[in-house]
């Protein structure tokens, strides 16, 4: 199984993510989201442990310029049409997903 990062280019958490694996010897896979969204199955498997919900950037300089705290959108639909909106980085191991700078939850993964 190979680790999926699920980042941004610009983004410190994405570039420690990438370095915490590279450091232990681990195979990952990058998907830059301002190159490539997340695919709908992707994103169910995903909101299978991270809700929905936490999954928006709400601090994010593409939030704010789009002023979505003043506006009613589908989140999902929002989302798959701007992936940069994501927290990022949402690392992806089989089952195990976590969101953002978890070392300490990818330190008890059985990487191979």
């Amino acid at each position: 199984m190979i680790i999926q990062i699920f980042g941004k280019k610009n983004c410190n958490d994405s570039k420690k993510a990438q370095r915490f694996f590279k450091e232990r010897g681990v195979k990952f896979q990058l998907i830059n989201l301002a190159e490539k969204g997340i695919s709908k199955g992707e994103l169910s498997v995903i909101t299978k442990v991270i809700p929905l919900e936490e999954l928006i950037d709400e601090n994010g300089q593409e939030y704010n310029k789009r002023n979505l705290k003043y506006m009613v959108f589908n989140l999902e639909e929002l989302l798959m049409e701007v992936p940069v909106l994501f927290k990022t980085p949402i690392v992806r191991y089989g089952k195990d997903i976590t969101i953002g700078n978890q070392m300490e939850i990818w330190k008890n993964w059985h990487l191979k």
